[in-house]
């Protein structure tokens, strides 16, 4: 798998079960190194986050999520993210890994 986009429906986001059946049109993630980063997502249904993640951690990679917000921030709280600030091209950046 390339770095870069991961698309709804794309051959890589179907790897991960990252698909328009789970996922809103509009989500992406994006891949970098060992890391998946979860730069925009939308599920459609109670379950699916967890079911993609426990995908990309079958596939040996990290969970990246910057700046949670909103049910996102008590997902990575309830299932023990760790809270990291990394300093990236945009700047200092809060990041929970997984």
């Amino acid at each position: 798998m390339e770095d870069g986009m991961i698309a709804l429906d794309s051959e890589n986001g179907k790897g991960l079960g990252f698909t328009s059946d789970s996922f809103e049109s509009g989500s992406y993630l994006w891949k970098d190194g060992d890391d998946i980063v979860v730069s925009f997502i939308w599920s459609k249904a109670k379950g699916n986050f967890k079911k993609l993640v426990d995908a990309i951690k079958g596939k040996s990679m990290t969970v990246v999520i910057p700046t949670p917000l909103g049910r996102m921030q008590d997902i990575v709280i309830k299932n023990g993210y760790t809270h990291k600030t990394i300093d990236s091209e945009m700047g200092l950046c809060e990041v929970w890994i997984l």
